[in-house]
């Protein structure tokens, strides 16, 4: 998790506390019906929310002796419509109430951030602690490592009466909480005793649709790799090796009797062909997946691509549009465990560049694919002849490839000379994917991997590198594995504390974050978003080409419905103050260059500046519209109107 934005977010909590909420309809206040349900505290436009507890009734009047109407589903999201002594009147809809909850049975949901468990790649499980002293107490210990051991060996099973914790994560054996499985975690207070870990009090609610979840069969699981492959100019020997590689796993396989457990598949890209017709495409399926079983049509097809025979409009690639053409195009649905392993020679497309197929960043691109249950490796090649681009390429492709916290799934390759380059990247994908085929056979044969140890020597070879690297991502693979298989879900705890950062690692005076921050936006309030920022797009591209002097009028002007006062001075002021992106992003703890954004700041930027804050704003955007596109990850909560439906958006996709 980005530290950075998280810390920001613990600052500001104190203040946000249940300020922050979802809006059931548009950011406009809406025609208020006779019974309409309450307004928020210092709000315009935002109702009153709770969410049902399991066993919650809907009664005809705020009496458990009057009529019962139903049992609610557990989770069921509900609008506040008036209170009467511990009853709340409820409805599931902003038009009219429907009848009375007891509050004890409920919870607040005026906020709409979130807490997400991050990535198990480096440490423990998160404990629950019963209050914020027994948190505290053990920070505090000299005997800190001891005490969180006994905690975690005590949480294996239900934790006894007499001890601080409450609840544990999952633990190693039993995988990761599945984030296929809808849970919230929202935060009630936090605290900052020490420097660099926050202590936060959370209400840990679960559907209590546990009984219903489908557990996989047991065994192992079918583990797809995607090889997206750069077929350009000079990839010819890494073309080749992919072949070898690809090869020695399947036989591999063969040997161990998984014959059906693993698949590859291959998407080879290059990049405009609006550009440079002779390159013949931009992004092609070479094959779709195939096991060892139905393995000679993939080894002909990968032995039939080949490198370009002209050179592209640009030294980097459309790399990015291989990947989402890997995403969208393949076969995943067969395999429980998914791996995209990039390979290329330069970095993608910058955002600037006209004949970029795909408007979303590397960032972004992280984003959609692990929402998809996707983790990305880059094999970044490495050769004179791109010193001056390697750089950029890493940077770009560590945010693609991040884990969590500063863990990406990157690793350079020497291409000192091309014969240089090919072996190592032979030795290290082939080192990689037999990480994944060991998985997929522990897993098999109930074996749970050990996580591997963070201090890494110094001098590794290219070889001890990748083992380090399949060693990480196959631990984080088999427990998200085992969550999905036992259908793991957040501890059903309404309150407790937690710290964001791992102890036993703060113990040692390092920093491992726990959790992620996610902000829960409804389809209209996406839609909305959406419409401001096609709108601040569109008025900053005028005025950058025309300089043009009315930027924040233009913008004003084109959301007159959502602003506060179209007709309000803009000088010194935010597009935030100026209500231009609406209510529910207001006092979310984090730094935006959007939000921030004043119109003498515009106008000082230079064009270079002005053009990189449009694209960022068109790569947030693409990412928006994938995530209306994505039916998997919408959460209806019972409503019927799919505009009240929401979405987990981590905080960091936010403008």
């Amino acid at each position: 998790m980005n530290k950075r934005h998280f810390h920001a977010f613990c600052r500001a909590a104190a203040l946000l506390c249940f300020g922050v909420g979802l809006s059931a309809l548009s950011l406009a206040l809406p025609d208020m019906p006779e019974a309409a349900p309450l307004i928020q505290e210092g709000k315009k436009t935002l109702f009153q929310r709770v969410v049902s507890h399991p066993g919650a009734t809907l009664y005809a009047k705020p009496d458990q002796k009057g009529k019962s109407l139903r049992t609610l589903t557990p989770f069921t999201v509900l609008y506040v419509y008036g209170q009467s002594k511990g009853w709340l009147q409820v409805g599931t809809g902003t038009q009219q109430p429907e009848g009375w909850i007891e509050a004890g049975r409920s919870t607040p949901w005026n906020q709409s951030l979130t807490l997400l468990f991050s990535p198990r790649t480096g440490r423990d499980p998160v404990l629950f602690f019963k209050e914020e002293k027994g948190l505290n107490d053990v920070c505090q210990a000299v005997d800190m490592e001891q005490r969180l051991d006994k905690l975690l060996a005590a949480a294996q099973s239900t934790p006894a009466a007499d001890l601080p914790i409450v609840a544990s994560e999952p633990a190693e054996t039993k995988g990761a909480v599945s984030a296929k499985r809808f849970y919230l975690m929202p935060i009630l207070q936090m605290k900052d005793p020490y420097e660099g870990v926050k202590f936060l009090q959370v209400a840990s609610i679960d559907p209590g649709n546990a009984a219903q979840a489908q557990t996989a069969a047991g065994g192992a699981p079918r583990t797809g790799i995607a090889i997206v492959m750069d077929t350009s100019v000079s990839m010819k020997p890494y073309i080749d090796q992919s072949r070898n590689v690809v090869r020695t796993i399947y036989d591999q396989l063969e040997r161990d009797g998984m014959t059906d457990n693993v698949g590859f598949a291959v998407v080879a890209f290059r990049s405009s062909t609006k550009a440079t017709p002779a390159l013949d495409y931009t992004t092609r399926v070479v094959s779709d997946f195939a096991t060892a079983k139905n393995r000679a049509a993939l080894e002909q097809r990968l032995a039939e691509a080949q490198e370009a025979t002209v050179s592209s409009h640009d030294f980097n690639e459309d790399s990015l549009a291989g990947v989402y053409k890997a995403v969208e195009s393949l076969s995943w649905g067969d395999y429980s465990s998914r791996l995209i392993l990039l390979v290329t020679d330069a970095g993608p497309l910058r955002p600037g560049d006209k004949y970029r197929s795909t408007p979303m960043a590397a960032k972004e691109m992280n984003d959609f694919a692990r929402q998809k249950g996707i983790w990305i490796s880059t094999l970044h090649i490495k050769s004179p002849k791109g010193s001056d681009n390697h750089a950029y390429a890493e940077q770009n492709y560590r945010s693609l490839s991040r884990l969590s916290g500063d863990r990406a799934n990157y690793q350079a390759v020497n291409a000192s000379t091309p014969a240089r380059g090919a072996s190592e990247f032979n030795t290290v994908a082939a080192t990689l994917a037999r990480g994944m085929v060991a998985m997929v056979k522990n897993t098999a044969e109930g074996k749970i991997m050990t996580r591997p140890k963070d201090e890494a020597p110094a001098n590794l070879t290219p070889e001890q590198q990748a083992e380090r690297l399949a060693a990480a991502l196959g631990y984080a693979m088999q427990l998200e594995y085992l969550g999905r298989r036992n259908a793991n879900r957040a501890p059903d705890v309404i309150n407790s504390w937690i710290a964001d950062m791992d102890l036993k690692k703060l113990a040692r005076g390092e920093h491992e974050p726990t959790v992620d921050v996610a902000v829960l936006l409804t389809k209209n309030q996406l839609n909305d978003l959406s419409v401001q920022l096609r709108s601040i797009i569109d008025n900053a591209e005028r005025t950058k080409k025309t300089d043009a002097r009315d930027f924040f009028q233009g913008i004003l002007s084109a959301s007159t419905r959502m602003a506060r006062d179209p007709n309000a001075p803009t000088q010194g002021k935010s597009l935030a103050e100026l209500g231009v992106l609406g209510e529910f992003l207001e006092g979310l703890p984090y730094k935006s260059d959007i939000m921030l954004l004043k119109e003498e700041d515009w106008y000082r930027m230079s064009i270079g500046e002005q053009t990189a804050f449009i694209n960022r704003l068109k790569s947030r955007l693409a990412r928006y519209e994938e995530y209306d596109r994505d039916r998997d990850n919408w959460e209806s909560f019972g409503q019927t109107n799919a505009g009240d439906w929401v979405y987990r958006v981590p905080l960091s996709m936010l403008p």
